[in-house]
């Protein structure tokens, strides 16, 4: 599973059981990011999480600092899970490049939980291909 870090909005992207093709789960309100998690860990196996954030060193100030927070959460009320933390920077230029050239009307692409949904896809699909 991978999540698309943000203070408002969460994407979230699942792959297959192979592990080879990342997709769109859905978008979750922030503060419901943790009690979503345990609902879902519940019904699901996950074994593990990436968690895309912009990196350290100035390019993501105050949000870099609040997915450590996160990641850091994410660890104590699921001390077994796997946390991986990857560098989303882009993520969500590709996420508006990939709405616009799949021809999705203007009302729709102004929907920021879809290109939340989406960077949080590419990041999975970026991890996947790297391990």
């Amino acid at each position: 599973m991978a999540i698309d870090f943000g203070t408002k909005r969460i994407g979230i992207a699942v792959t297959d059981p192979l592990k080879m093709i990342a997709s769109g789960l859905q978008t979750v309100d922030a503060e419901n990011i943790l009690a979503f998690l345990e609902e879902y860990f519940k019904k699901e196996d996950v074994e593990f999480l990436v968690v895309g954030a912009p990196p350290s060193g100035g390019r993501g100030g105050d949000v870099t600092q609040l997915a450590d927070d996160f990641c850091e959460k994410v660890k104590l009320k699921f001390p077994s899970m796997r946390v991986d933390r990857v560098d989303e920077f882009y993520t969500s230029k590709l996420a508006e490049r990939t709405v616009v050239q799949s021809g999705i009307n203007k009302t729709a692409r102004r929907d920021k939980s879809l290109i939340d949904k989406i960077s949080a896809t590419i990041i999975l699909q970026n991890y996947l291909e790297r391990k």
